[in-house]
This record gives structure tokens, sequence and C-alpha cells, in this order.
């Protein structure tokens, strides 16, 4: 633990692949969810999960396409959403047993609408990151906001979410539709 009592995320799994940049936006996302787990006062366990679904996350971000879709047993989705269902799915080989960190991992890019407060804040915190270069007032500002309206936010969150999907034209995941209609 730190000297000033607060908690540090589990290590960083040897078998990663992830570049400087990512180790970067990693950190950002672990600082972001300590920072509220402090403000919101969460019990340690809570924040322990916290802090352990945002160091592994982006665990495998940069690793092979072939690796990714070996280690998700996924054959189908966009490349972009591999990382995270192999990323859990790598930690439960390892022996990760908390339902609720594995959950926020494998769902942290289009979000799921059974997640518990561990999966909220990993989709807000990687959204809201301080290191992303778009919106970086609105963003500051919905990440100050998370400590006084956690589920507020995270709504807007998720709603800017779909509206910049829309936008681009990328198709709504039936994961990300439910998630929406179970918060809004």
């Amino acid at each position: 633990m730190p000297a000033d009592g607060g908690m540090v995320p589990a290590p960083f799994p040897v078998w990663a692949q992830v570049t400087e940049r990512r180790r970067s936006h990693i950190d950002r996302v672990v600082v972001l969810l300590d920072r509220w787990a402090r403000a919101l006062d969460v019990p340690a366990e809570t924040h322990q999960a916290w802090l352990d679904a945002g160091q592994w996350h982006d665990a495998l971000r940069d690793a092979s396409v072939d690796d990714l879709r070996s280690l998700s047993a996924d054959g189908e989705s966009p490349e972009g959403l591999l990382h995270g269902p192999a990323a859990a799915a790598r930690l439960a080989v390892d022996g990760e047993s908390r339902a609720d960190v594995l959950s926020a991992i494998r769902w942290h890019t289009v979000g799921h609408r059974e997640w518990s407060a561990v999966g909220r804040a990993l989709y807000m915190a990687d959204f809201l990151e301080p290191g992303r270069r778009f919106m970086p007032v609105d963003r500051a500002y919905l990440a100050d906001r998370v400590i006084d309206d956690f589920d507020g936010t995270f709504r807007q969150v998720l709603r800017m979410r779909l509206e910049w999907a829309l936008r681009e034209g990328h198709a709504l995941r039936p994961e990300t539709v439910a998630l929406w209609n179970a918060v809004r």
C-alpha cells in the first residue's frame, strides 16, 4: 500500500501486450477510478475491484487479431471489440474469480446491462480519462460529476457514446442497446 494508506491495483499481467502509449492510458484510467472510489468512500473490496479492472481492461489491446480471436473464441466481432473478452478469458485462466471484475473487462467497450458499479465505473473512466483529446472540457466536467451523481453521469456517458456510434454509422451492439434500455 502507498504511504497515504491508499490501495494499489494488482500487478500488470506478464502476458499483457500493450505499448507505452496504451500503458499511459491504463495508468490514467486507474488514477481516475482511484479518485472516484476515494471520494465516494466505496468499501475496500469494491475499491480494489475498480483498480484491478482499470489495470487489466486493456491488457491485450495491442495483441494480434489472431491471438485475440483465439483467446476470446470469437470469430465474428470487429477487431476493436476482442481485447476485453480476450483479457477476461486470460484472467479467468489465471484464477481471477471476481465476476464483476471479469464482466467489467469483458464488456468495457460496449457495456452490459447487468453490470455492477465496477463495470459502470470502468466504462466511464475509459471514456473520461484526461489523455483523450476529444471534448476535453465536457469530459473533464463529467469526470468531476461522477462523485456527485454516479448514475446520472453514467447515463450521460452512455448517451454520448451511443450518439457517437450513430453519427459515425456504426452498428449498435445488442449489449449496448440493452444497457441503454435498462438505465434510461
